[in-house]
């Protein structure tokens, strides 16, 4: 199913539409989506969020997909504060731990994209299932066509399938998803979530819960790798102050989407 939502320049505006689920509202509609068609997820921060604004590309998968969750708790308490819009958050970090304890079952079939293979190893002991196909790509795999149809028709091997954690990375994930959607033959419901199964697996540690709570998981994240994420949260992230005001987000209501 692709959506049709409106990312085009109105005068001085673009429109960026979410959907308001928080994790409670959404994981049972993720577990109901069964694997009679393909969507995927994809799940906003302020990095991505200003990638939206910068890259055309971006924004036309943000628009395919089927479900756009909000991953940031600071752009929430932003977007309220600035812009009068309250947006419930789904952390695709959240999503992706409530789906393995809550949802999948032993016999369900999980693809992993991304991350090692012992971490895939540690996901089958930790929730003991029988069915995980693990495909880690190689770094810059995005800048490769050959590699980037190997780990397409990896997926599409091993569909029809529960879920596809897509963990590459934004916007090599993003472009996996839609790629996988173009072609139309896998069958499932993938997950654009990041470093969820670093998280998941103990292999990078989430900020307390009162940082969590309080919007500072960028920092606690920032003081533990500020090599890598430095440009992120300090060069790149400060601009989506600048794009608040190009930018009009539209809270859809909750309803599930029809094939």
């Amino acid at each position: 199913m692709t959506r049709t939502l409106n990312s085009n320049r109105v005068s001085d505006w673009l429109i960026h539409e979410v959907d308001d689920y928080d994790l409670e509202s959404f994981t049972p509609l993720a577990a109901t989506f069964g694997h009679e068609r393909f969507g995927y997820v994809v799940t906003p921060n302020v990095d991505h969020l200003v990638r939206y604004c910068e890259d055309a590309t971006f924004r036309e998968h943000y628009c395919n997909a089927d479900y756009v969750l909000l991953d940031s708790r600071f752009a929430a308490r932003l977007l309220r504060l600035v812009k009068g819009v309250k947006l419930r958050v789904c952390t695709g970090s959240d999503l992706t731990a409530a789906l393995f304890s809550r949802v999948v079952t032993s016999s369900d079939r999980v693809v992993l994209i991304g991350g090692t293979p012992e971490q895939a190893t540690t996901i089958r002991m930790l929730y003991g299932l029988a069915n995980v196909y693990h495909h880690n790509p190689p770094m810059g795999f995005a800048s490769d066509p050959q590699a980037v149809q190997e780990c397409v028709r990896f997926i599409e091997t091993h569909s029809p399938f529960r879920f596809c954690f897509l963990g590459v990375g934004s916007p090599q994930q993003e472009a996996l998803a839609a790629l996988l959607q173009t072609r139309g033959i896998a069958r499932g419901l993938a997950l654009c979530v990041g470093a969820s199964l670093d998280f998941l697996t103990g292999s990078e540690k989430r900020a307390p819960q009162w940082m969590q709570q309080m919007s500072l998981e960028w920092l606690c994240r920032l003081a533990r790798n500020p090599k890598r994420l430095a440009r992120r949260y300090l060069v790149r992230g400060p601009r989506f102050f600048g794009y608040l005001r190009r930018v009009r987000f539209v809270s859809r209501p909750s309803a599930v989407r029809s094939a």
